[in-house]
């Protein structure tokens, strides 16, 4: 019996291919001597060196995804919620898969990237950010109040008879009723001069899911900061892993330092053994 083919052959390709690797983040210019190490770099034209003497770390990261610096306003909004998202707590699966891992004697440099893929999930993680943020861009021009009484008229059947639901990316129920804490974190940021109309019209969005037991999660409030601030909504996901990972791997480090008692043992009255 022949072998059946899976791909269809190429034969030729017909796209132009670019010369070299292009990129408008970063220039480096080699050094005189060694064209192999850089001299001097610059992040969007500002001399690195520069950038290190007169600029912020928030300024700088700003800068590197944006390719401009940002106002004081902006600034600030960034920086409050990197404090605020700094660390996921330990009842996030990403900061028990953190834990784990090193109670379990992991290679430390392996803790963080073990528990970014958890947070990369799309349940309360980086992969509810992007859709929030287009989610709360598209529909920043609705009533907040009329647009959950449609949603849970066209979604309502999708909603689990136990556990949690979220009815649109970055909202919903946590453990069953609303999250405080994202909700302290928007009053916060709502004081801002720098806070903008799509995390305004997330929280009267916010404020009419209460009634149902939903509100605000925290991939929510970082999709709202991210969108006010310009960030393309392909690029979220990953700016919330970057702020969530001092959490992360603050927590990995500290088990590590500990012996493996120091990790609860589930006796074998907390198993059930299904046969078939």
């Amino acid at each position: 019996m022949e072998k059946q083919q899976r791909h269809q052959k190429v034969s030729v390709r017909s796209e132009p291919f670019a010369d070299k690797v292009s990129t408008r983040i970063w220039e480096e210019l080699a050094s005189s001597d060694n064209p192999y190490i850089a001299d001097s770099s610059r992040c969007h034209g500002y001399d690195l060196i520069d950038l290190m003497r007169g600029a912020s770390y928030i300024d700088t990261f700003y800068l590197l995804f944006r390719g401009e610096l940002p106002s004081t306003d902006e600034r600030q909004l960034l920086e409050k919620l990197m404090i605020g998202l700094i660390n996921p707590g330990p009842r996030h699966p990403a900061t028990r898969a953190a834990m784990n891992a090193g109670i379990g004697k992991t290679d430390p440099q392996h803790i963080l990237p073990i528990s970014l893929a958890i947070m990369g999930g799309e349940h309360l993680g980086a992969g509810e950010v992007e859709g929030a943020m287009r989610f709360m861009r598209r529909h920043r021009r609705e009533d907040p109040a009329r647009l959950v009484e449609q949603l849970l008229k066209e979604r309502g059947e999708e909603q689990p008879e136990e556990g949690d639901w979220h009815i649109v990316p970055g909202f919903g129920s946590c453990f069953g009723s609303v999250d405080l804490m994202p909700s302290k974190l928007v009053t916060l940021l709502l004081e801002l001069p720098g806070c903008g109309e799509i995390i305004k019209w997330g929280a009267r969005f916010s404020a009419a899911l209460e009634k149902h037991n939903m509100g605000w999660l925290n991939v929510g409030v970082a999709a709202a900061v991210f969108a006010d601030l310009g960030f393309h909504p392909r690029s979220g996901a990953g700016l919330f892993q970057l702020l969530s990972a001092p959490g992360l791997l603050a927590h990995g480090m500290e088990q590590a330092n500990k012996p493996i008692t120091a990790m609860p043992f589930i006796s074998d009255k907390a198993y059930t053994i299904d046969y078939d």
